[in-house]
């Protein structure tokens, strides 16, 4: 699947970014998806950061995402425990991180995505998670992603705008390789990424 390298987007041509990749997504056919999934899972789990990591968030795929359960199915084999995002209780525009197990329970929350039906009391933090994989619209090489609209992750891991080293989490971002573009100018908000993963390739 080649790159698109559409040109970097403004906050004018943002939504028109998300238009397109989100068509694109709706475009592939089911074997296309489950061939990139298998792909960029298998990729994944080679990764040093992967292998060292205990606790990995995970996401639920949703309109057109990459599917990571064949790496969640891996994850548990190895012995690593796994979650989910879920809204805060408390705080609705941040994220907490469900335990995610086979066979668990899900639930729709008002946004529509599935959640661990699970007590907040019970999640964790992002601070608490060695590896957090992150859906996507569109990255560029630098590390900068263009997500739904929602800021949740960038909320969420506004912490990490804060440090001069790194400590936790790693996030990487988990996309189709067409969803790269040449450049996003990013918002004083955004969280950089650590890396994204395609079916290709690891970037940077």
């Amino acid at each position: 699947m080649p790159s698109s390298f559409l040109p970097g987007p403004c906050m004018a041509d943002r939504k028109e970014i998300r238009r397109r990749m989100r068509a694109r997504r709706a475009a592939l056919n089911r074997a296309q998806r489950h061939q990139a999934a298998l792909l960029i899972c298998r990729l994944c789990a080679t990764t040093r950061t992967f292998l060292s990591s205990r606790r990995i968030a995970c996401y639920f795929p949703c309109n057109g995402e990459v599917d990571l359960l064949p790496l969640v199915e891996q994850a548990w084999a190895m012995g690593k425990r796994c979650y989910l995002p879920v809204l805060n209780g408390r705080s609705r525009n941040r994220l907490l991180f469900a335990p995610f197990h086979k066979d668990d329970d899900l639930y729709k929350n008002h946004l529509g995505i599935p959640e661990p039906a699970i007590s907040r009391r019970h999640c964790l933090t992002a601070r608490q998670l060695d590896l957090i994989l992150t859906p996507l619209v569109a990255f560029d090489e630098a590390g900068h992603r263009l997500g739904m609209g929602g800021g949740y992750y960038d909320r969420t891991l506004a912490f990490l705008n804060l440090r001069h080293c790194w400590i936790k989490p790693r996030v990487f971002g988990v996309a189709y390789d067409f969803q790269r573009v040449r450049h996003i100018e990013p918002e004083p908000w955004d969280v950089p990424l650590h890396g994204v993963i395609t079916e290709t390739t690891i970037y940077p």
